[in-house]
């Protein structure tokens, strides 16, 4: 056998590392160095609520891509660079989600409103939603039939103490005998359906919640005009992730196209199922 020199090992060693990271940066996923920063390389986990519901998941079954969330949560992924069939599901609670420490998931979307103190505990990417206000009713209440906001100055309005909803009461439709105030969304819901008030107002996702699930014959009145703001939902990842940028890169690019909007619009109804009152 032929002995060969140390500097021609030395260029075979090289170039055999060389072919070996080209390689590695052709696998799912990105580069080497990127697959490092997920979970499972080549893969992206991504987690969501046990159970998840609609309209957020379809039949609590998020790999269907079905509901406005799991549609998000592909989307981003198609952003990242990953196939449908390289993302993979796990579940959490929602305080185990936004608690401090390591995760075992890539991102989590289960309506994680974005705060200055959850962002203590763990990264936020930019919003992907932002919910409105909406006015809720019960089908034998007078609000039954309002189709504007003059329709409900002169009937009895409740929020939960403390909530943008209450401020939407008392600055947008402003009623006549003021804004019923309750402790909890709970109360409130109580209320409306022993006819205590008329109408409540809560966000647009825990109306879809209450008038489908929690109401005997619960009704979305309507959406009220955009003028108090309110929660940002944003993608929640593990504190200091290295993937928090290109995360909120993935979302505003998905904002930025219309992407967003549309989803919303096919799963949460648009101005079909909440229409803003005038």
């Amino acid at each position: 056998m032929t002995r060969r020199s140390l500097p021609a090992l030395a260029a075979l060693a090289s170039a055999a590392l060389l072919l070996a990271g080209c390689a590695a940066s052709g696998s799912g996923g990105g580069s080497a160095d990127a697959d490092g920063d997920y979970v499972t390389p080549g893969k992206l986990t991504i987690a969501t609520g046990e159970p998840a519901y609609y309209p957020w998941v379809q039949d609590d079954a998020p790999e269907s891509g079905q509901g406005f969330e799991a549609a998000v949560a592909y989307a981003v992924a198609e952003q990242l660079g990953f196939a449908k069939g390289d993302v993979e599901w796990v579940r959490t609670t929602f305080d185990q989600a936004i608690a401090p420490g390591p995760k075992d998931f890539d991102f989590n979307l289960q309506q994680f409103s974005i705060t200055p103190e959850r962002a203590e505990a763990v990264d936020f990417s930019s919003p992907y939603y932002e919910t409105t206000q909406v006015v809720i009713t019960v089908e034998d209440s007078p609000a039954a039939d309002a189709t504007s906001i003059a329709d409900l100055k002169g009937l009895l309005i409740g929020a939960q103490t403390g909530t943008t909803s209450l401020d939407a009461v008392e600055e947008v439709i402003a009623p006549t005998a003021g804004a019923q105030v309750f402790n909890t969304n709970d109360d409130a819901k109580l209320a409306l359906q022993s006819g205590t008030v008329d109408a409540i107002v809560v966000d647009l996702p825990t109306a879809f919640y209450l008038t489908a699930v929690e109401l005997d014959g619960g009704e979305i009145v309507g959406q009220l005009p955009a003028t108090t703001g309110g929660d940002e939902f944003g993608l929640v990842l593990e504190k200091d992730s290295p993937l928090t940028e290109r995360v909120t890169e993935a979302v505003d690019a998905l904002r930025a196209d219309g992407t967003l909007d549309e989803l919303a619009a096919e799963w949460l109804g648009g101005d079909d199922a909440a229409p803003v009152l005038g």
